[in-house]
């Protein structure tokens, strides 16, 4: 196996400047590091990167603690993290926290003793032992997707990088009014966690908006899974207080919903409109077509990097909350008319159609 000194007899020059090079702790003329690059090449040279942390100190590594890494929204935060830590020539090791505090503080202590240089932590809902932890040994730490309160803005110790949460909600319960609907329920997720909370405000907030009361009957939590969202949604729909529209807080619970309204024998929207909270790969091949917010995913998980980037680059810096924007993509579940496809031929008219009456409307409209 190669070594250092075989690159540096190689190309002419020092050990001292093959270091240099590969560690970008110098500046080097550019005809002498392209020789030091051409000997690694030619030799097949790999640096030993235990050995190196060993003397530096580094590891040039980034732990990252997210829960239900199997669902699509956090695959692609994941693969923001990735790309950002590789571009930024960080690796990445990967932990499940199962949403579970005691678990989430064991994983974490687990990537610190790895020696990993920060941590972008997804935090459960009962956060206080993670928060504990960080701050007894110092971790420099980014949250991710859920905020906890008092760690973001006004010199707070941990950094946050999140989507917007209530405006979008609101606007989706906007959308359904504007449609005639006046019995709009809500599929939250799981207590506890800032994304629930704040999606919560954005539903009363839609609600108060379109001028609607708040009904307690017509918020339901799923638990942020399938299973729970399609007992929450059998609940909702019970004869008597039924709703005649949805609104789901992530796309695990959109799943759900959607297998209650099935074994329901209820269609979307002809009895019941649907909306969701969260884009995924497949919400455009349902039929319906899902009405959807679309979350910045890979741009949480890449934001989140070049914030961490910053903390270890200035520890004393004030902690920032960075919220992106979220997107809304219209669909049909919601009970307007399909839209073309990107990219399919579609000969009707460029006109926005008027939307259907809602069922609420067509109910009222026949007293």
């Amino acid at each position: 196996m190669a070594t250092m000194a075989d690159v540096a007899r190689s190309a002419g020059v020092s050990v001292a400047t093959v270091s240099h090079v590969l560690n970008g702790t110098r500046p080097v003329l550019p005809h002498t590091r392209q020789a030091v690059l051409d000997a690694v090449e030619e030799l097949g040279y790999t640096p030993n990167t235990l050995a190196r942390s060993l003397v530096t100190a580094r590891t040039r590594s980034i732990g990252l603690a997210v829960s239900a890494i199997s669902n699509p929204y956090f695959t692609e935060i994941l693969q923001g993290v990735e790309a950002e830590a590789l571009a930024h020539g960080y690796s990445l090791l990967i932990a499940d926290p199962h949403d579970d505090p005691e678990h989430e503080r064991k994983v974490v202590r687990l990537l610190h003793e790895r020696r990993v240089e920060g941590l972008v932590v997804a935090p459960s809902a009962q956060p206080r032992e993670l928060l504990a932890y960080l701050g007894r040994h110092r971790v420099p730490a980014v949250f991710l997707d859920r905020v906890v309160d008092g760690c973001g803005d006004g010199g707070a110790r941990f950094d946050q990088v999140c989507a917007e949460n209530a405006e979008p909600t609101a606007r989706l319960v906007t959308h359904l009014a504007e449609l005639g609907h006046r019995r709009i329920a809500l599929v939250a997720g799981k207590p506890g966690l800032s994304t629930t909370a704040e999606r919560i405000t954005g539903y009363r907030h839609g609600l108060a908006a379109a001028g609607l009361p708040y009904d307690g009957r017509l918020l339901a939590h799923g638990d942020s899974e399938s299973a729970g969202a399609e007992r929450a949604t059998a609940a909702l729909l019970s004869p008597g207080s039924r709703p005649t529209a949805l609104v789901t807080a992530n796309n695990a619970m959109t799943i759900g919903a959607l297998r209650a309204l099935r074994a329901l024998g209820l269609s979307v929207p002809e009895d019941v409109a649907l909306c969701c909270f969260d884009d995924f790969a497949w919400a455009d091949l349902f039929s319906p077509r899902l009405t959807a917010i679309a979350q910045p995913s890979r741009d949480i998980g890449a934001r989140a990097v070049r914030v961490l980037l910053d903390r270890l680059a200035e520890p004393d810096r004030p902690a920032r909350t960075v919220r992106l924007p979220c997107a809304f993509v219209h669909r049909s579940s919601c009970g307007c008319p399909d839209e073309p496809r990107p990219g399919r031929l579609d000969r009707r008219t460029s006109e926005r159609p008027v939307p259907p009456e809602a069922p609420a409307a067509r109910e009222r409209n026949r007293s």
